[in-house]
């Protein structure tokens, strides 16, 4: 990896200040000229960054490259991750490899399947409409983040893992903490402690208590000998954080998204039965994960006609994948009739994010629930006064301001 700074851009890049919710433009100079290029990471360490769809499929179900962010090499990016392994804190099952990866996560798969989401559906429709008649009935303008995007997949999260309701604020507040790259070391490291120190009074009291949600079935685990205790408390926190905050994010840009494209939005409007395609369409489109898909070469492997070596960090750039011409024809238009299920929004091969069929019914029933319910929905501000989260790994809106007519 020789020339690095004159080969590819120091990373990460820009959104594009003029229209944040492409990924950066960057990336299409990357996928035609250098799909497979050497980077420097802001901590002085190299990488390689994939930008083509092919290649990011390829490489997230290569065996011969790891998730495990203990592993040296692997590249760090966001402050979350760097506080974990720093303070010695399990990774979870989304950062480690087989064997233990597939253990972790079949304990919690049950969860997640489409059969059970199906028969959840019910609730979270009556917890969105619920959430719309508070929006409807409160005064105008309304953040939409605050009102809607956060509180539904919150709340239903809460639901599954066995978590109180009534303790969401607290949650949301140290998530933001985790997630925000502008949080120092020490109030990341503060955040991380405090969910921990929650899951581990939750974890005597379902100890006592057993019910029927993950973290008892997690704890029973524990005391029948299959996992210790820190699997327990890392796995309940990551579920908490990733089961709510990709979502919230996709449910105000996706919002944003279809206000900003009002024929799409007219079309959904006028047809529910168009929510999974746009659901979908949107995740391509938006690609908010950014940087989950990093991962370290444990042998040599080639990549694209490049040499990747042992122990070198590689990005798998899935917003860049996702806005690939040979994947998706005029991949920069938002098109809620095209077919992109096959998009790598969710992540690629045996670490592909386990929650996806929840995500998905959230959305499928959010995005047409609310355009049906508030015809006239609009944003309250000029679109050039959003502020964004530009400077995390997940890409989202900080408020949404909507009023209607």
């Amino acid at each position: 990896m020789t020339n690095v700074q004159h080969e590819a851009p120091a990373f990460p890049m820009a959104r594009p200040p003029g229209c944040p919710l492409d990924p950066p433009a960057e990336y299409g100079r990357m996928r035609a000229e250098a799909p497979v290029a050497p980077a420097i990471l802001p901590d002085g360490s190299r990488t390689w960054l994939i930008s083509r769809y092919a290649d990011v499929r390829a490489v997230l179900r290569d065996p011969r490259v790891s998730a495990d962010l203990r592993k040296p090499g692997f590249p760090i990016i966001s402050a979350a991750e760097r506080t974990l392994v720093d303070v010695g804190f399990h990774p979870g099952f989304i950062r480690t490899d087989p064997p233990e990866h597939g253990q972790l996560r079949r304990m919690v798969s049950a969860d997640f399947t489409i059969r059970r989401v199906k028969a959840l559906r019910p609730a979270i429709q009556r917890l969105v409409d619920e959430r719309v008649d508070r929006i409807i009935d409160g005064p105008k303008p309304v953040d939409l983040v605050a009102e809607l995007a956060l509180p539904v997949p919150s709340t239903v999260i809460c639901w599954l893992l066995g978590v109180p309701v009534a303790d969401i604020g607290k949650f949301n507040e140290w998530t933001r903490a985790v997630v925000d790259a502008d949080t120092t070391p020490e109030q990341t490291q503060e955040a991380n402690a405090a969910i921990l120190g929650y899951f581990d009074e939750l974890i005597a009291i379902k100890q006592r208590e057993p019910a029927d949600d993950i973290v008892s079935r997690l704890v029973r685990q524990h005391e029948a000998g299959k996992l210790t205790r820190p699997d327990v408390l890392t796995t309940s926190m990551l579920l908490l954080v990733a089961g709510h905050e990709t979502t919230a994010n996709m449910i105000s840009l996706g919002v944003l998204t279809l206000l900003q494209h009002p024929e799409q939005a007219a079309a959904l409007r006028e047809n529910a039965g168009l929510a999974s395609r746009a659901v979908e369409e949107l995740l391509r489109y938006l690609s908010i994960s950014e940087f989950a898909t990093t991962r370290v070469a444990t042998e040599d492997l080639e990549v694209g006609g490049r040499l990747i070596r042992a122990g070198d960090g590689i990005v798998a750039l899935t917003p860049s994948a996702n806005r690939d011409a040979t994947a998706f024809p005029d991949p920069d238009t938002v098109d809620i009739h095209r077919k992109s299920r096959q998009h790598v929004a969710f992540g690629f091969g045996p670490h592909q994010c386990v929650g996806q069929s929840l995500a998905r019914a959230e959305l499928q029933i959010v995005f047409p629930t609310l355009l049906r319910r508030i015809p006239g929905l609009r944003l309250a501000v000029p679109a050039e006064e959003l502020r964004y989260k530009l400077n995390e790994g997940i890409f989202g809106v900080l408020s949404l301001p909507v009023a209607w007519d």
